[in-house]
């Protein structure tokens, strides 16, 4: 029973370090885009305001769960 426990853990816990890598990817992205922009519109701003605020709430749940990542 508690092996289960623990093998959902994990699972969760990767699931939730693979999103955050992909949305800080995303994040970073249009991050760069609005910097290249001459004028960036004000839809592209919600974007990267909403990608920003994804990161840092994943960003803090990881924490929470004290998980961190691997650099190779």
């Amino acid at each position: 029973m508690f092996r289960r426990k623990k093998k959902l853990r994990s699972e969760i816990n990767g699931n939730l370090l693979e999103t955050l890598t992909t949305c800080k990817e995303d994040w970073f992205r249009k991050k760069r885009v609005i910097e290249k922009s001459i004028e960036p519109s004000d839809e592209v701003m919600y974007q990267l305001k909403l990608a920003e605020a994804k990161y840092l709430f994943l960003l803090k749940e990881a924490r929470f769960h004290s998980l961190s990542l691997k650099v190779k």
